[in-house]
């Protein structure tokens, strides 16, 4: 069974989601301000959880970049790097940069130009459009589709892919971390509420923390 090959910290991860998600359908479905404007709030303890997670996963990946920088060839050193950069911009871009923690008001470019008036990227519009919407949104799901259901069948099948995942130190996840995030994606349909997705992107912190933690391929973490 999938349960008994699970780590004691994937185990508390896990517990810790089905409690965050089964308190979020309950709120949802109960008190649905109470579930907006606290329990999901700007600024609150799931905004800030999501926050820190992406930061685990880049000061993760960081320091294996660091530790093992002499054992491993270019492409390696160049898909490790790029994979911390993003999960570093993704916990900045979460907090707006702190923008709210430390008090800094946004330039005018972001008061004229940001959905909400802050000094971030995601809440950028063009055209009319929110960048979220586009990229965050349509194109993170396509990317989490690929890297998370059709990358790990692929991975098992051909060689090609094995060493593509090794040499750009590629984590593949594991069935559980897939089965994770489908079920995640299932419970949001429980919440009839726009606030919902704060939850799924607290999945998405814990659950890339732990694919980064303990992938299957864990060899491309080692000397």
């Amino acid at each position: 069974m999938i349960l008994n090959t699970l780590s004691q910290t994937e185990k508390l991860a896990y517990s810790f989601l089905i409690l965050i998600f089964g308190l979020g359908i309950y709120y949802a479905n109960t008190n649905l301000t109470y579930f907006d404007e606290v329990y999901t709030k700007e600024d609150g303890f799931v905004e800030y959880g999501t926050s820190i997670l992406l930061l685990c996963s880049s000061i993760l990946l960081f320091s294996r970049l660091f530790k093992l920088f002499k054992f491993n060839p270019i492409l390696w050193k160049v898909g490790i790097f790029l994979m911390a950069t993003v999960f570093f911009f993704g916990a900045g871009e979460e907090i707006s940069w702190g923008q709210r923690i430390f008090n800094v008001e946004s330039s005018a470019y972001f008061l004229e130009n940001n959905a909400q008036g802050e000094t971030n990227l995601h809440n950028m519009v063009v055209d009319g459009k929110k960048i979220n919407k586009i990229i965050f949104s349509q194109l993170l799901t396509l990317i989490l589709v690929l890297y998370l259901i059709i990358t790990p069948i692929l991975y098992r099948k051909f060689d090609i892919i094995k060493k593509l995942a090794t040499l750009f130190a590629v984590p593949i996840v594991k069935w559980h971390h897939t089965i994770a995030f489908l079920i995640g994606t299932g419970l949001l349909t429980f919440m009839p509420s726009s606030r919902k997705w704060e939850l799924y992107e607290l999945a998405f912190g814990v659950i890339f923390f732990l694919i980064f933690l303990r992938p299957l391929n864990k060899e491309i973490y080692e000397a």
